[in-house]
Order: structure tokens, then sequence, then C-alpha cells
């Protein structure tokens, strides 16, 4: 499906970045599925997108993504102007005990150069598909850590270009929240960890990576977890397994057999497939366990 031509396109203001229009979402996306965005923007930098938000239609919506691992789009598309945060926001820099990443940097890629540097404290990242974009904004969390406790502070654009900064006691973010101002776009964060031997930051991220990779369906096309865990009781994965949905399908969308609070899209699922299998698992485990499950995940954009 193509949506129809994009009636900003002649409004658009001119910058250093690129746009592309009927950009697919399945090339951006971990599922590898979903329809086609109206506009798709990569700013070249923080000035370039503080330009492109004060100068573009008022009435074109904006919305933006990180790596594309926790969201799916659907099939569809998304009547929206998509942002991807790409190298020009992926700077890292290191004052004492402070790191500072900007928000397209991947949460693997500064957890290894936090390691080479003795810093320790985020190495639960490492494991976390996606960038710091997309930690902060979802309060990314692993093994009794989240983003908040070691954030000092985030620069984000507001709706309007506007550049701000927000120290970490200025927000409540809580579990799988991070409680960002509404409709702003991370650009830059910096996080106080703690200083320690490489040697072991390295043993404990490569502890982290070996417990990822025997207990994660991290080589499918996948989009991490699913449901959010249930504040108490049994974690999501319990209860999905609880009520026999291990390795369920819905043609190429999958229950992941090693892992069952992730979906799969084994080579040719649609987005409605993914979408109608975690609706499915939604309705089995409130059936059989009374519990219910919160997409994790992000979903986006129309139906066909």
């Amino acid at each position: 499906m193509q949506l129809k031509e994009s009636p900003f396109v002649k409004d658009l203001p001119v910058v250093q970045g690129r746009y592309s229009f009927g950009y697919l979402m399945s090339k951006a996306t971990w599922f590898k599925v979903g329809g086609p965005c109206e506009i798709f923007f990569k700013p070249a930098n923080t000035d370039d997108l503080c330009y492109f938000l004060k100068n573009k239609p008022s009435n074109l919506k904006v919305m933006c993504i990180g790596a594309g691992s926790n969201i799916l789009v659907r099939d569809g598309g998304i009547d929206s102007c998509i942002v991807k945060l790409g190298s020009g926001f992926s700077e890292i820099s290191i004052e004492d005990d402070i790191v500072i990443a900007g928000a397209g940097c991947l949460n693997r890629t500064l957890v290894m150069k936090c390691q080479e540097a003795g810093l320790s404290g985020l190495e639960f990242l490492v494991g976390i598909p996606g960038t710091i974009g997309g930690a902060l904004a979802m309060n990314a969390g692993a093994y009794d850590n989240e983003t908040k406790d070691f954030l000092e502070w985030f620069e984000f654009v507001d709706p309007q270009g506007n550049l701000h900064r927000l120290h970490s006691h200025e927000i409540h973010m809580t579990y799988r929240h991070g409680n960002l101002p509404m409709d702003s776009i991370a650009v830059r964060a910096a996080f106080r960890c703690i200083k320690k031997d490489p040697l072991e930051i390295k043993m404990k991220v490569n502890a982290y990576l070996q417990k990822r990779e025997e207990s994660q369906p991290i080589r499918g096309r996948t989009g991490g977890s699913t449901f959010k865990n249930p504040a108490q009781g049994p974690k999501a994965w319990e209860l999905i397994d609880q009520a026999g949905c291990r390795g369920l399908r819905i043609g190429d969308a999958q229950v992941s057999e090693k892992h069952c609070n992730f979906l799969l899209n084994l080579d040719a699922a649609q987005a409605s497939d993914i979408e109608t299998l975690g609706m499915m698992v939604q309705q089995k485990v409130k059936e059989i366990t009374g519990q219910e499950l919160e997409w994790e995940i992000i979903r986006l954009g129309a139906p066909l």
C-alpha cells in the first residue's frame, strides 16, 4: 500500500538532513512489518531538528522513533512525519564519572564505551535493544536496574523547536514509562556512573550477554518484550506460559518457544498477524489466570 502524496511536500523547510516520502516502515522496524509513513525525516543534528520543528507546517503531525526495536507499525502505515535520529545524535563524551550520550546512540554501544572507560552502572542496557532515546522514553530496565537510576539530566526539543534540559529530579519516571514532556524529542542525556576496573565491568557485560543469548530469541524478527510485567505476582512470560500460549501461531507470527513474552515474525507475517496474536495472548491469559497484560511494545498507525 502507498499513502497518497503528502500535501505538505511543497511547504517543508529546507534542511541539512534528508526527507523521504512514502517510506516503508518495514525497513525501519525490527519486526520488518508495517506500511508507509507520509514523510520520513532524518535530521543532521539537533540544530537541524530544531529548525525543522520551528518551520514545518503547523498541522503536520510528528513522531520520533529510535532503532525501531519496540514498535509495531500497522499495515496501513502512518499518516505523519516520522523523525529518525541518526548518526548526528550518536556521539558519546565522558567527563570524570559522567557519560553523555546522544539519543540516537545504541544502548550496547554506550555500554561498551563505558566498559572501556572503566565506568559501571549501565551494564544492564547491553541486552536491551534500541537507543538511549528509547531507553529514556520507556525508562528501560533489566536485572533490577532502570534508566532513571543513573540519569542526571536529559535534553529534549519541544514541538515548537525549542531546546530544553531537565534534571532527573524534575521528572517522575516509573516502571516502563519515562514521563517525558508531551510530544518532546529527547536528543541527549547524561548518566552518573561508578568508576570500576574495566575487566570487572567486562565480565558483568559478558554475563548479561550470555544470559540474553540463552534465554531470548535475539536472532529473530522481534520487538523485544511484548507485555509489561505485572506490578505483583508472576512475570508476563510465566502468565503466558501458564495460559498455554508458548509456540502459539497465526500465519508467520508466533509466540517464541524460547521466551514466550516475545512475538516473532518467522518470515512473511503482516503487522495484523502479530497484533492479533498479541491480543489473543492477552485474552487467553485473562481467561486462564485472571490477569490483564499491558502492551510494552508501542503500536502505531492504521490497519489496512
